[in-house]
């Protein structure tokens, strides 16, 4: 994680708002139980407060009214600056980093003289621009949260402060005091974090405070913080007391040990790897086979159950070569002590990277998965001297292919008795053994290759050519060296992927 977000990362953050009820010995007690909550789990714990100015927050004219619900809840709990300033003191005390919601441009200037850690920005005050424009100005990090807010007033609000180079974090939140499950939308986390993946996305909760399992469903989404109203004594219908708090974080805690290790691959366990094994298919030979022999699919047979120490179907690969260093009977197991095995791909790969830099540097498009071959005539190993790269683009009553070779790459001498040929030359230089001729063919270059006539090529700088021809047929090559018409590993095949051109190999 960065420096930026690791202040948010599985960051609690346990609201107060009014719920010290206007006694600093009640808020104080309120801090202190939860820290005694707080002290039993591996989290980031922030304690908030909520501020407003209430001579010049509420009308002049309404500041005595007891028939206006949040009137009358504001002025019953009412805090002095100094009497808030204490709470502030106590909650560094007991070690919560600091959080506050600001309701007005003064409480701003309280928050940042009292030195909180973060400020809060409450749902109702997303799209309270002048109040945003007095935010704005403050160098503390942020947490926002969304109820309420349509997704343009969202992304107005992100961008604003993101253009500000303010360090934030977004919260999905819904404004229903209790929210019941169906209303949880707790879905909205994931479009957050796709929405905005340059912030933290959190969950700040208004549902029961016996609920549970919907701190796991947020993790699961994919949520990093999370809020929840707290307080003691006799609450309102969504604020949890010290239990209810603890079992909040019980839930929360579970989920993270079954979300398990995120950012990489877990390991393998011994467990999971005996368990598999056992149920996958191992290789037994077919026939006798003996010392020294090079292991091809006609030697051997798949089946269960597997030794110990054998070589399975999953070991497999066209990557991979077996070569018996001891012999090994029919219907015997095939264990991997009795193999040498050689693995191609990161060869194959490095082939690959300068097949494709050739073909990137000359411009030639190849469609997306169409079948292509390293042809090796005397294996992969000796590819680069001895071999060509084989694209198939279509092979029908015509044929087209594209041809790749590398520098200093040559094509041993063949021919074909059912098919004819034309090689044009899109890129670079090749010298073509035509019979007793031998030919140097440049780019825009043609030269007809007739049924049963040898040839051979090769280039010193690189070279790349369509062959133009009638159907292919696989059968149909015919080499002076018949070791190469024997050799069943001649070919490596693939699928060719467009990307390969247009970023470098990975």
């Amino acid at each position: 994680m960065t420096d930026k977000t690791s202040m948010y990362q599985k960051l609690f953050v346990l609201e107060m708002a009014n719920n010290h009820q206007g006694d600093i010995a009640h808020g104080k007690q309120v801090i202190q139980q939860m820290k005694q909550v707080c002290d039993d789990f591996p989290f980031q714990f922030a304690f908030k407060l909520q501020y407003r100015n209430l001579k010049t927050f509420i009308h002049p004219d309404y500041r005595d009214r007891q028939d206006i619900k949040y009137v009358k809840r504001f002025r019953d709990t009412e805090l002095e600056e100094t009497q808030l300033l204490e709470l502030k003191k106590a909650i560094d005390e007991a070690g919560f980093i600091s959080m506050c919601t600001p309701f007005d441009e003064a409480s701003v200037d309280w928050i940042e003289q009292h030195d909180f850690d973060i400020l809060k920005i409450a749902s109702c005050s997303l799209t309270d621009w002048p109040l945003l424009e007095r935010i704005a100005q403050s160098s503390l990090p942020l947490v926002m949260s969304t109820a309420g807010a349509t997704m343009e007033e969202i992304d107005n609000v992100v961008q604003f402060f993101l253009h500000r180079h303010k360090q934030l974090a977004v919260m999905h939140c819904v404004g229903e005091y209790p929210t019941p499950r169906q209303n949880l939308q707790l879905g909205q986390i994931a479009l957050l974090k796709q929405r905005f993946p340059e912030v933290t996305v959190g969950y700040s909760t208004h549902e029961d405070p016996n609920e549970t399992e919907a701190v796991k469903m947020a993790v699961a989404m994919g949520a990093q913080l999370f809020e929840k109203h707290v307080g003691v004594g006799e609450l309102n219908a969504y604020s949890a007391n010290p239990e209810q708090v603890r079992q909040w974080l019980l839930s929360a805690q579970e989920a993270y040990a079954m979300l398990g290790l995120e950012g990489e691959r877990v390991a393998v366990t011994e467990t999971e790897l005996t368990t598999l094994n056992s149920l996958r298919r191992a290789v037994f030979a077919k026939q006798d086979l003996a010392a020294g022999k090079a292991l091809q699919t006609e030697d051997f047979y798949l089946a269960i159950p597997s030794q110990p120490g054998q070589l399975l179907a999953n070991d497999l690969s066209k990557y991979k070569q077996f070569e018996l260093k001891a012999a090994v009977k029919a219907n015997g197991p095939l264990l991997l002590e009795q193999l040498e095995i050689t693995d191609t791909r990161d060869m194959v790969s490095a082939s690959l990277s300068k097949v494709c830099a050739l073909l990137r540097e000359a411009g030639i498009a190849i469609a997306d998965g169409v079948n292509c071959q390293l042809s090796h005539h005397y294996g992969i190993e000796k590819f680069e001297e001895t071999g060509a790269t084989i694209i198939d683009v279509v092979n029908r009553e015509y044929c087209k292919k594209i041809l790749v070779l590398l520098p200093g790459q040559n094509h041993p001498v063949h021919a074909h008795h059912k098919k004819e040929e034309t090689f044009n030359v899109l890129a670079g230089e090749m010298h073509l053994q035509l019979g007793d001729e031998l030919k140097t063919i440049k780019a825009g270059e043609m030269v007809t290759v007739e049924r049963g006539v040898k040839h051979a090529f090769s280039s010193e700088t690189g070279a790349i050519f369509e062959e133009l021809s009638t159907t292919h047929f696989t059968d149909d090559s015919y080499y002076d060296d018949k070791t190469i018409n024997q050799n069943s590993r001649r070919k490596t095949n693939l699928i060719f992927r467009a990307d390969w051109l247009t970023s470098e190999w990975a």
